[in-house]
């Protein structure tokens, strides 16, 4: 048996197994009752979810869902798949690459339990969202510990929290922005996932994210708030890109309670009354095109744009299965 065997988990966000309504409403019941996604108590989050959200959304998503699936199943989980097996071809025989899902398949709990029984000498569990945010990356590595907290043995653990802050992650997403010239535009948006402004609060022992300077700089205080580091990743690579006028805000907000703004939506309209017809718009909370990406912002905000008197918003591409993306993810799991 090889002693230095490692064993490299890769875990995104998930999945529907299909796009039928009954497969996106299982697959949107167990990641809305996530507390860390809707951080209310446990009665509200269960009215709200069962008895309203999902009834409700779970036609409208599978709808959406048809319009992004393709021949071979779901985008989020043919990268996912691409990308384990580059990065496999690219470390070691020292190393293992998993792929696992937060919600559905490939699950956690098999996928752990398949790597409990390779009895490595250390796991490095990575979270593919370069931002941490309690929603996304908290939820993944606290349900590893929940796991991991019952097995007799536990081999030496590395979590890699967030990565934005590599250089090669702002380089790549610079080098695939300026490939579409962005001279040729009249405006640029830097488009992140949104977030209830209270789960931001909560990254501060006192006071509010509104209290302090999140869209200028990243401190010691801030480094783990969601707002800020979305920021510092558009700041640099406006910065590779040599932008000096450009827009960060904040898609794909659900309810009524206040999210991190400025709303994508809202600065898409903004831009197309302004007289913008061409817009170029980025989406660097996402490793990999998927639904908010494709849809959300290739599809509907361009529908938004047209209505208000734009002409074309041009997504830049995700990250995928390019190979120097795959040199980054080798870069973070070699660098100790």
């Amino acid at each position: 048996m090889n002693s230095t065997k490692k064993t490299v988990l890769l875990v995104n966000l998930g999945t529907p197994k299909s796009p039928s309504t009954k497969d996106v409403r299982v697959y949107l019941t167990e990641f809305l009752n996530d507390p860390r996604v809707i951080d209310t108590s446990w009665l509200l989050r269960k009215f709200l979810v069962n008895l309203i959200i999902v009834p409700f959304r779970a036609p409208q998503s599978a709808k959406i869902y048809k319009e992004l699936w393709t021949k071979d199943g779901s985008p989020l989980l043919i990268y996912g798949e691409a990308v384990q097996k580059k990065l496999q071809a690219t470390l070691s025989s020292d190393y293992t690459v998993e792929l696992a899902m937060r919600y559905q398949e490939p699950s956690l709990d098999k996928v752990l339990e398949r790597i409990r029984l390779s009895n490595p000498n250390e796991i490095i569990v990575l979270p593919l969202f370069p931002q941490y945010a309690s929603a996304s990356t908290g939820s993944v590595l606290e349900k590893i510990m929940r796991i991991m907290k019952n097995w007799y043995v536990i081999p030496n653990l590395r979590m890699i929290s967030q990565f934005y802050d590599h250089p090669k992650f702002t380089d790549i997403f610079a080098k695939i922005g300026l490939a579409h010239k962005p001279e040729n535009y009249d405006h640029v948006l830097f488009s992140f996932h949104g977030l209830p402004e209270r789960q931001v609060d909560k990254v501060y022992e006192d006071g509010l994210c509104t209290d302090r300077n999140c869209h200028e700089s990243v401190t010691e205080e801030n480094k783990y708030c969601y707002k800020a580091t979305c920021f510092e990743t558009a700041k640099q690579i406006a910065a590779k890109m040599n932008l000096t006028d450009y827009t960060v805000c904040f898609q794909s907000r659900l309810g009524k309670t206040p999210w991190i703004e400025p709303y994508s939506d809202q600065e898409v309209i903004k831009r197309a009354k302004m007289g913008d017809k061409k817009l170029l718009m980025f989406s660097p909370a996402f490793i990999a095109d998927c639904l908010e990406t494709t849809i959300e912002i290739g599809d509907e905000y361009q529908e938004l744009f047209e209505e208000h008197g734009g002409e074309k918003i041009q997504l830049v591409e995700s990250l995928n299965d390019r190979d120097d993306w795959i040199e980054l993810l080798a870069e973070l799991v070699q660098k100790n």
